[in-house]
């Protein structure tokens, strides 16, 4: 029961973590051939550190690592933040998705500066 309680596919963060990488890869399909080894594989593993770093930080049972792991998944987000610069000023994909994935950056960075927030809170007992 406690298992199920702290199920990873329900964690609000990791939610919206998960849908901003679905969106990062159907980008990262409209990216030209010649982007394949390059840009695009960049992007795939940013996009992957973000969902596998809350992941093994909401697996953590220590604060201090699941924020650890929450700052990575944080620096994976801001660097895909980037990559769709580099789409823009290159004139790849489709600027509305580029615009709605800059906006899904934003968001998740709050959720997950939020849940920081909330763990070093925790930490120190006063979420209580």
């Amino acid at each position: 029961m406690g298992e199920e309680r702290y199920r990873l596919e329900d964690f609000e963060v990791y939610r919206c973590a998960r849908d901003f990488r679905k969106k990062v890869y159907r980008l990262i399909k409209l990216l030209p051939q010649e982007e394949k080894y390059g840009l695009a594989s960049q992007m795939r593993r940013a996009a992957v550190s973000v969902t596998n770093n809350i992941a093994e930080g909401h697996g953590r049972w220590h604060y201090q690592e699941n924020i650890r792991f929450c700052r990575i998944s944080r620096g994976s987000v801001k660097e895909i933040r980037d990559d769709l610069n580099v789409c823009e000023d290159e004139g790849y994909g489709e600027m509305g998705l580029i615009l709605e994935l800059r906006n899904d950056a934003a968001v998740l960075m709050k959720k997950i500066n939020g849940y920081i927030a909330y763990l070093r809170n925790s930490k120190q007992g006063l979420d209580e």
